[in-house]
This record gives structure tokens, C-alpha cells and sequence, in this order.
């Protein structure tokens, strides 16, 4: 990536980056537990106070702005200059979908369960074109042991929920293929890029045989994988932790590496005229960045 300029600072772990038709961004602020405006000049602003752990942010059919939020999930610390994230409090209950909307500041949560278990930590989400959406549930781990994740489908209008994939590790960000015929995963601690080719919206094909799901990469060593957009062409530009900055996965498993110095990268979207705008956040020392990426990222189901 080229043209990397740091548009704003002092945010506190920022994730979820949404580009709006103005030129803004909206972030969520997981340690504030704030959807938060910077502006392109780099004014920020806070929009809403959700509480909790707003992670990933969508704009909706609606033109509403849909969180995940984690429901506090994490406890965070400074070390060398950096917010760490943590082990859940002791308080943590569990983390909802809500929807915000940006005209009246209405606060609303859609969905906090499913089937009568309880969402643990929703994370990211993303939005096909047939009023539904993707979405994370990361789990945790505690003194009892680990919570798995999972990947959902919903109506964004509140009217369904459905589990599509449990007994995940540590399901991160989710994003759709240009042909949103596939469904792609981050798995955190594994390092790993899953994928799940769609029957149609909202129901899984089967996986190969003894498989979740397919296997698009691992990352060697340690390595952590975070959220993710997707590019036009297909690769997937997942934010990558510890080694840090986004790592552009191909389709076919084959990856390059595009460096920040910050070891805390979470996010990034696209936007601009060519959609070769990128931003990330750098949530380890809580900045917004913005850079040139070398191809144009996919236009999301509600862009512009």
C-alpha cells in the first residue's frame, strides 16, 4: 500500500470501519463503547454511546448502521504504549446485534439470542443483497473453559436468526465474495481463513468431507487473524495481528503481506471514487489510517 497517512488519533480500539458517501468513517471505539465519526480532515466525534463492545459496524437496507456489539467482552491494558485487549470481565454476559439509527439516534437491539442460547460476543457482519446478514459470534474463554463461536445468518428487519456453523475457535471477521456465492471467515487464534460456499443466501453447501468448512489459508508462526474486507477481484485483505497490517489472501490460498507498524491491526474498508481507499484501524495505538491500496476493494451490498 502506498500514501499511508495516520487521518486520526486517540481513538480507543478502533474497529469496524464504515465509509460513508461524504467522505467520513464511522468506527466503533470497543474500550469507549462508542460509534464514533471521523471526519476526512480528521474531526472526530462521537455519534452514539452503545455501551457494551461495539465491534463490527454495516450500514443496513435500511440505511440504519447495524453493530455487533461483544457485550464488553474484553478487559483492556496499556503495555508499551499499546491497548491490549484481555479476558472478558467477570461481568460479561454475553453481546447482541442492535440497530442504530443515524437520522434519530434510536438504539434498538434485534437479536441477543438464538434458539434460546444466548449470543456470547458478536463480532463482525456483513450484509447480502436479499435483506440479510452475516455474523460472527467469537465466543471466549474463561475459568470454565472455552466458549465456541460461530458464524449466523438474520433478517435485518428482526424476524430471523439462525445458526449456520458452531464449534468455531475464535470466528473474527466475515465477508462475502463477488459473486456472493461464498461466505469467508477469520479464525483468530487459529490464524486461519475459512470458507463456506453458499447453496443460496442464508444456507450453507456442504462442506468437504471431514471439514467444517474449506481451508483457504494458515498462517505460519504466530499470527493472529482479525477482521476483513474483500477485494474486487476476490483476494481477501484480512487485518492481521502481532505481525502487523493486512494480509491479502487469494482464492486460492496464496497470500502477500502489507505491513503497519502497529502489532494490533483489526480492520480495514474501502472506499473512494476507484474504491482504491483504505482505510485501518490501528487499534493497538488507536489510530485511523488511510493509504492507496494496489487493486479496488468490493462494493458492499449498502455502499453509497
Amino acid at each position: 500500500m502506498e500514501n499511508v497517512e495516520v487521518v486520526a488519533t486517540g481513538l480507543r480500539f478502533p474497529e469496524g470501519p464504515v465509509v460513508l458517501a461524504d467522505g467520513s468513517v464511522l468506527v466503533a471505539e470497543i474500550a469507549r463503547g462508542t460509534v464514533t465519526r471521523v471526519e476526512p480532515d480528521g474531526r472526530v466525534e462521537i455519534v452514539k454511546e452503545v455501551g457494551g463492545g461495539p465491534n463490527g459496524l454495516a450500514i443496513g437496507p435500511d440505511r440504519a448502521l447495524f453493530i455487533a456489539n461483544n457485550g464488553g467482552r474484553f478487559t483492556f491494558s496499556e503495555q508499551g504504549g499499546l491497548l491490549i485487549p484481555g479476558h472478558p470481565p467477570a461481568e460479561h454476559r454475553g453481546g447482541a446485534i442492535q440497530r442504530l439509527d443515524l437520522a434519530s439516534g434510536e438504539l434498538r437491539t434485534l437479536y441477543d439470542a438464538c434458539d434460546g442460547e444466548r449470543l456470547q460476543a458478536p463480532n463482525d457482519l456483513v450484509f447480502d443483497c436479499r435483506g440479510g446478514f452475516y455474523f460472527t459470534d467469537h465466543g471466549y474463554a474463561d475459568r470454565e473453559g472455552l466458549k465456541w463461536g460461530a458464524l449466523y445468518y438474520a433478517r435485518a428487519d428482526g424476524s430471523e436468526i439462525r445458526l449456520l456453523a458452531g464449534h468455531f475457535v475464535s470466528p473474527n471477521g466475515v465477508g462475502l465474495s463477488p459473486g456472493r456465492d461464498v461466505v469467508y471467515m477469520a479464525d483468530t487464534a487459529l490464524g486461519r481463513l475459512w470458507a463456506f460456499d453458499l447453496a443460496e443466501p442464508g444456507v450453507l453447501g456442504p462442506p468437504p468431507p471431514m471439514h467444517p468448512a474449506r481451508v483457504v489459508a494458515t498462517m505460519p508462526d504466530y499470527q493472529l487473524f482479525d477482521s476483513l474486507a474483500v477485494e474486487e477481484d476476490g483476494r481477501v485483505c484480512v487485518a492481521t495481528i502481532i505481525n502487523g497490517g493486512i494480509t491479502a489472501v487469494a482464492p486460492d490460498g496464496t497470500t502477500e503481506h502489507h505491513p503497519y507498524p502497529d502489532p494490533i491491526v483489526t480492520n480495514i474498508a474501502f472506499g473512494g471514487a476507484d474504491m482504491r481507499d483504505a482505510w485501518i484501524t490501528a487499534s493497538g495505538t488507536g489510530a485511523l489510517v488511510r493509504a492507496r491500496w494496489p487493486r479496488p476493494g468490493l462494493k458492499l451490498a449498502h455502499d453509497g
